[in-house]
């Protein structure tokens, strides 16, 4: 596998560079069977995450709100001790979709060493991010585009993916 020279700090312009590429391959990946490209993902899955620590990137708590549930804010509030309502009122907002999102970003639970101060009780779309170790992979391309535009983890998977000739 060629190394790919990928951090933090480089990946949304590496991704902006083969953006169009990246699109291209994705409609032809909509064509491939699930099953084997979910297999294929999730051991790329493996060895990325094996190559790069999140604690020393931290981009999707800087450049993204996540959706937040109602159990989320539930878990959430429990772990800040306070009633949902409360929690809403000083961390959420709804946006143009519906949805509680966070009322800025940076995620306002991330300390400057990039740990996370609600780890333990952290939103569900965060503990599943960056969405690359799941089934039915493709559902999900054009999320993925966008986060290979912040997270260096995603960018190796797809370029890997690109690599390995999918």
């Amino acid at each position: 596998m060629k190394y790919i020279e990928v951090n933090a700090k480089n990946v949304r312009e590496l991704s902006q560079r083969n953006e169009d590429e990246t699109r291209k391959f994705f409609a032809q990946l909509k064509k491939k069977k699930p099953k084997q490209l979910d297999s294929v993902v999730s051991r790329l899955h493996d060895e990325a995450f094996q190559e790069f620590d999140c604690l020393d990137c931290a981009n999707c708590c800087s450049n993204f709100s996540p959706i937040i549930t109602e159990k989320d804010i539930d878990r959430l509030a429990r772990h800040m001790k306070m009633k949902p309502p409360a929690f809403i009122d000083q961390y959420l907002h709804v946006d143009n979709e519906g949805d509680y999102v966070f009322n800025e970003t940076p995620c306002p639970f991330l300390m400057p060493d990039n740990y996370c101060m609600v780890y333990e009780s952290r939103p569900k779309a965060c503990r599943e991010y960056p969405h690359t170790n799941r089934r039915k992979f493709v559902q999900i391309l054009n999320l993925t585009q966008k986060n290979r535009e912040a997270c260096p983890i995603v960018y190796k998977i797809v370029e890997n993916l690109k690599e390995e000739n999918w």
